[in-house]
């Protein structure tokens, strides 16, 4: 890459740690590390929302997608997380919000142990954690995939650079400084799309591509569903999807949570819903049009890269890198932020009784740390992505099939219709559900569609079912649930209580 690159490159990272840094002055206690106090306005919320949901995987995995198969991509990676969060900010936006303001909530597992038990709650902690290690580890080697198209650097000093600017900012500011750092992605990433979007339109005759390049492009390449990703496959991802980004994935249940109030919460979800149906298609284009401008490359998942350093002039090449890395940026210090509530708030007190007498400031202190060695293992655990079959394999085949089994219980936990729904419904659902998937994965060796549903399916079913066959009600799941669906207008009484005894 030019000076000029490596000039807006180090100048974003310069941005994001300057961010954090004044973030950390509204940091005082674990509360406004993980949800920020309760004080994030809608529009902030919404939008950090939509960034920490993907990341340069994007400009990886999917595009080398799109290269191959068209706009099938967006419908099941990004329209159905679009449908989803709109079905959320109906369905779960307020009810984490109150969690917070009701039940002085601040880490999305906390209610479980009272809602269920502390055995369900660390089962799901766990696995959960475990899980997010290698998701976030894919994260890091897309965006080292990407380091070394355009400027040749080492996957592990990409993956190093990357990361440690990263825990920066992320670890003096917590959720402050994620979701304003996410608002700076926001901007400069747009900025990069329309940059790259101009660029595409010249190579292709001008603005009348838009309309006029689809019939250009390969057989197949502008159908919603193919062979492959089927419309089966698109309506199990929109089931896991509204699972995964309401709650399921922590970091989104912290922006519900971080809103002032319910209203906002939902308002929040619905731009956020509203980015997800409309930003994609912006960043997706030049993806769509990559056949025809750059045919016949060995490894699709390049195919965004090369485009970039082929057709961008100095300095520009680095706004749309710097670009890219605000996805991953913004997806990883998010995750990682809700990591350590989740270790911080349930699992360490769960093993170590006298943590749960910590100061305000120990508890600081023990978050902060906490996320410095998360992503640090993730870090670690991302020089080994090549061998655990790539991006879109732990993205695609891992999280999305194991997520389902992870949220059901989070998620339905709250709702009404699910109250009879006890600790042996929760966890045995959370056990059938990964039982499937690995009788599925290393039995059967399922195709796509049937590994990603047939967990979230049978984990669904035994849930419900055995809520119906054999219920367990307590009064202090009852009145866990009646809080998080008493509207905030019908009762205000509550307004800051703890969870009950």
């Amino acid at each position: 890459m030019h000076a000029l690159d490596w000039t807006m490159v180090c100048a974003y990272f310069a941005l994001m740690i300057v961010i954090g840094w004044w973030s950390h002055k509204r940091v005082s206690d674990v509360k406004d590390f993980f949800t920020a106090g309760g004080k994030m306005p809608w529009w902030l919320a919404g939008i950090s929302h939509h960034m920490s949901g993907y990341s340069a995987v994007l400009f990886v995995a999917y595009a080398g997608v799109a290269y191959t198969s068209g706009v099938t991509v967006y419908f099941w990676g990004f329209a159905s997380i679009g449908i989803g969060v709109g079905i959320g900010s109906w369905l779960f936006a307020a009810r984490w919000n109150r969690l917070r303001s009701k039940l002085g909530v601040a880490s999305p597992l906390e209610y479980l142990a009272k809602r269920y038990n502390v055995p369900t709650q660390q089962a799901l902690a766990w696995s959960g954690s475990l899980l997010k290690i290698f998701d976030i580890a894919a994260k890091w080697f897309a965006v080292a995939t990407l380091l070394h198209v355009f400027a040749g650097l080492d996957y592990n000093l990409g993956i190093l650079i990357t990361g440690a600017v990263t825990l920066v900012y992320c670890t003096i500011g917590g959720l402050w400084a994620d979701a304003l750092t996410d608002f700076g992605q926001f901007v400069i990433q747009g900025i990069a799309a329309i940059v790259m979007i101009v660029v595409v339109l010249g190579k292709l005759g001008g603005i009348s591509a838009l309309w006029t390049m689809w019939d250009k492009l390969p057989e197949n390449h502008t159908d919603p569903v193919t062979s492959k990703y089927t419309t089966i496959f698109l309506l199990v991802y929109v089931l896991v999807k509204t699972l995964e980004y309401n709650g399921g994935m922590w970091n989104l249940a912290q922006r519900y949570m971080a809103a002032p109030n319910t209203h906002e919460a939902r308002r929040g979800a619905r731009l956020s819903s509203a980015l997800y149906l409309l930003w994609p298609l912006v960043l997706m284009f030049p993806m769509f049009a990559a056949p025809l401008l750059i045919p016949g490359i060995k490894d699709p998942t390049q195919s965004y890269a090369i485009m970039t350093t082929t057709f961008l002039p100095p300095g520009l090449v680095g706004l749309v890198l710097a670009g890219i890395f605000s996805h991953t940026m913004a997806m990883v210090s998010s995750d990682a932020n809700a990591i350590s509530a989740v270790i911080t708030r349930d699992m360490i007190p769960a093993m170590v009784r006298r943590t749960r007498q910590w100061t305000d400031v120990q508890g600081l202190k023990a978050a902060r740390i906490t996320t410095v060695i998360f992503v640090a293992l993730t870090m670690l655990v991302a020089t080994q992505a090549q061998n655990l079959g790539g991006v879109l394999q732990i993205v695609v085949n891992w999280v999305a099939a194991l997520m389902g089994p992870i949220s059901i219980p989070l998620l339905l936990g709250m709702l009404p219709w699910f109250r009879k729904c006890g600790p042996r419904a929760a966890l045995v659902s959370w056990a059938g559900g990964l039982i499937a998937y690995g009788l599925c994965y290393y039995v059967f060796s399922a195709n796509q569609t049937v590994l990603i549903a047939t967990p979230i399916l049978v984990s669904l079913a035994l849930y419900v079912g055995l809520g119906l066959i054999a219920p367990e009600r307590s009064a202090v799941a009852d009145e866990i649930v009646d809080t998080v669906n008493t509207d905030d207008d019908v009762d205000r009484t509550k307004e800051g209580t703890t969870v009950p005894a």
